[in-house]
């Protein structure tokens, strides 16, 4: 039965820590951050999925700093363009040796950060360790840019993927970045705990006896906490503040069908655009009657360059950031904002919505949303965000045939729910120490030899 046992325990997947004893870590962070940095260091690859405003910056430069240590003395952390200055500042006002690099020209000991389209610029073989911020990147790029990113890194001994939100039901993006790692091949998980969801191309489900194997594999080589709580510290240091949702509707004349449909409330993605470029206007008036009437810092949301340019024709004092910015720019304009300099900013989740930290502000307005429930989230999570003192206001401004967008939303952030539920379970479990425990073989039903079988012994 033991030999059994035992061989049952070695089918089982285990990450292999290739790591480090870690050395006494920074006095000033959190007891959980210590754990994590202790366990990241330990591991030496490590996904580490804490939530918005538990410190995953600081996590992330503290294992950059002792791991380049432990290896040639460069740390490289690769990252979005909007938060590449912030963390560049974080690093500064906490000691660290650090700085942005936008070619190999600029690399040097210590932790270089760098914008994700600056990859080809870098060379990987350069850097002892490697972190990717905002790791749910990966899922946006083109299969070759993932590949090739997985390839760059492959034979680094320390690497860490780094992001709050590993997106509900895209467990993609789970795969890629185990395999980015290197701990397993994407496909082989999917293969291993998934089967691909018949309702709907291209997803894929957990298998209903293979979930909590599934959890505890994960808690092998990762720390995930929407709260201390999960990983057994205290977390009443880090309660939210409250969170209104208002919803609006834009007041507009009669919505035109797009042409060859027959319906006003077609709710195809193209009529969905169709009626909002055609209440782009009206839903910029509404957005700007709210900025007007708080004298609070305001962030505006809109999902498309003619929501923008409507929103700037109502709001000239505000600052902008666009995709067509120059990065200086960019820069620029996120840096009035986040130093007060700039009441209002008018910008996208997919150009800021990650990573930066916003908590001066407590307001913010939705122009446009797209199906997208982690743009949602981020976005809201710039401001509602561990840190905040304030009750957070977000206010949505909704047209005609939008209604499907939020029902798709609320779907999403339903799932995800029910995936950090998961995730903090399997968190538990794996520092109560009882994932690796087998339960012992007990048989109690005896079986009963058939008469043709007695019968011929």
């Amino acid at each position: 039965m033991k030999d059994y046992q035992s061989f049952i325990a070695s089918k089982k997947p285990r990450p292999v820590a290739v790591g480090i004893d870690p050395p006494a870590l920074n006095s000033g962070l959190f007891d959980f951050q210590a754990a994590c940095v202790d366990f990241a260091l330990r591991q030496g690859r490590c996904g580490l999925y804490l939530d918005t405003g538990l410190g995953k910056t600081y996590c992330q430069l503290e294992w950059a700093d002792k791991a380049m240590r432990a290896s040639n003395g460069r740390a490289l952390i690769l990252t979005p363009l909007a938060v590449a200055r912030q963390i560049e500042r974080e690093a500064h006002a906490r000691g660290y040796d650090a700085r942005v690099i936008r070619d190999q020209s600029e690399a040097r000991t210590g932790i270089n950060i760098v914008n994700y389209d600056r990859l080809d610029k870098i060379d990987p073989a350069a850097f002892g360790a490697v972190s990717l911020d905002e790791a749910s990147i990966l899922k946006s790029f083109t299969g070759s840019t993932t590949r090739a990113l997985i390839a760059a890194f492959a034979g680094h001994r320390f690497k860490m993927a780094a992001t709050a939100t590993p997106a509900p039901n895209d467990h993609m993006e789970l795969g890629q970045q185990a395999e980015f790692l290197g701990i397993m091949p994407s496909n082989e998980m999917l293969m291993r705990w998934f089967i691909s969801d018949q309702t709907e191309m291209g997803r894929y489900r957990l298998k209903s006896h293979g979930e909590a194997d599934f959890w505890q594999w994960m808690a092998g080589w990762s720390r995930m906490a929407q709260s201390p709580d999960d990983l057994g510290f205290d977390g009443s240091r880090f309660v939210l503040p409250a969170l209104a949702i208002t919803r609006h509707r834009a007041t507009y004349g009669e919505v035109k069908p797009i042409e060859g449909s027959l319906f006003t409330l077609d709710t195809s993605a193209t009529a969905i655009h169709d009626v909002k470029r055609q209440t782009a206007a009206n839903r910029a008036d509404k957005a700007a009657e709210l900025v007007a009437a708080d004298t609070c810092a305001w962030v505006v949301w809109c999902d498309t360059d003619y929501e923008a340019d409507e929103l700037a024709k109502r709001l000239p004092d505000a600052v902008e950031v666009r995709g067509s910015m120059t990065i200086e720019r960019k820069e620029e304009n996120l840096a009035a904002f986040a130093s007060g300099d700039a009441r209002v900013i008018i910008t996208k989740p997919s150009v800021a919505g990650m990573g930066l930290n916003w908590q001066h502000c407590a307001r913010m307005v939705f122009v446009g949303r797209s199906f997208s429930y982690e743009a949602w989230y981020q976005a809201v999570r710039r401001c509602w965000r561990f840190g905040q003192t304030r009750p957070v206001e977000a206010h949505i401004i909704v047209a005609e045939g939008e209604d499907q967008i939020g029902r798709v939303i609320d779907r999403k952030a339903a799932d995800h729910a029910t995936m950090k539920q998961s995730m903090a379970l399997a968190m538990q479990n794996a520092l109560s120490a009882k994932s690796d425990r087998l339960v012992a073989y007990d048989p109690k039903h005896k079986g009963r030899i058939p008469a043709w079988l007695r019968s011929v012994a």
